[in-house]
């Protein structure tokens, strides 16, 4: 049963990402960029009505069942018959199975605590979903997705350090992480003058530093992002598809990374520690 709610809840949630990654990347553009059938469009994402991405026309309710609607249209829109991407529906599955791979891989118990994190996790998913996409696309993670998260996990720790009794050593474990993520990047950002990763990636740093917590994960975190753009990017040069000089989002990297530290990184440290003897 919950993982039926699991599943809908990503669904609609993933949904929502594709919405939002959207019209923020809309709201950014100058009128005389924008098409007029879509200027003319409430781009609010709180009070805006859903629309064709490219012909504008408000979409009805049968238009929005997120992934049946794409499957029964084809991949097409209703109204204009153009090609609705293949974004729309990934993203909406995607979701859906990382809401359901965190419940059954959850390591943090299903007690008053871990309830309570796993619901600031759902949201920070959706959250990375909506960088994850912004970044491919456009090669930016905006502030206006960055901060909230800032926020939010801030607002964990504080949980965690007030309401759940973790006092100073939940806080300082956050702030180690903070310092050992951020930090890493904002040194290579001021080494590199910005050419080897952006600010965006910095700031994303420090959030996931937060969310993660403690050196040892932050660090982990570094490595296995490292290691997943290495995996990428050597095959692309090797298929003469990239140049040394071809940027590549490093965002998602990242943001995969963290969900492998958030959910295994426990398990992965303790391995770790065994193998040196520690």
């Amino acid at each position: 049963m919950i993982t039926a709610v699991l599943i809908v809840l990503g669904l609609c949630l993933g949904s929502f990402v594709n919405a939002l990654v959207w019209r923020l990347h809309e709201q950014s553009k100058s009128p005389s960029k924008q098409s007029k059938k879509i200027a003319k469009r409430d781009l609010s994402i709180v009070s805006g009505r859903s629309i064709c991405t490219d012909c504008g026309h408000i979409l009805a309710w049968q238009d929005l069942i997120p992934l049946v609607s794409w499957v029964s249209l084809g991949g097409k829109c209703r109204y204009c018959r153009k090609p609705i991407s293949w974004q729309y529906p990934a993203v909406e599955l995607a979701t859906a199975l990382l809401f359901v791979g965190s419940y059954h891989y959850w390591p943090h118990g299903f007690d008053a605590q871990g309830n309570s994190l796993f619901i600031f996790w759902l949201i920070f998913l959706v959250g990375f979903m909506a960088m994850t996409v912004y970044d491919l696309r456009w090669y930016l993670l905006p502030d206006k997705l960055v901060y909230p998260l800032l926020y939010l996990a801030t607002a964990q720790v504080l949980m965690l350090a007030v309401i759940f009794d973790g006092g100073l050593a939940a806080i300082e474990e956050a702030l180690l992480g903070l310092m050992f993520a951020g930090g890493t990047f904002y040194l290579l950002y001021q080494v590199s003058k910005g050419k080897w990763i952006g600010g965006g990636d910095v700031k994303l740093g420090f959030v996931l530093g937060l969310i993660v917590g403690g050196p040892m994960a932050a660090l982990l975190m570094l490595f296995i992002a490292s290691c997943m753009g290495t995996l990428v990017a050597i095959p692309l040069l090797l298929a003469g598809k990239a140049k040394r000089s071809t940027r590549l989002p490093f965002g998602p990297f990242l943001i995969g990374a963290t969900i492998v530290v958030y959910l295994f990184g426990a398990s992965i440290i303790t391995w770790y520690k065994r193998q040196i003897g520690v």
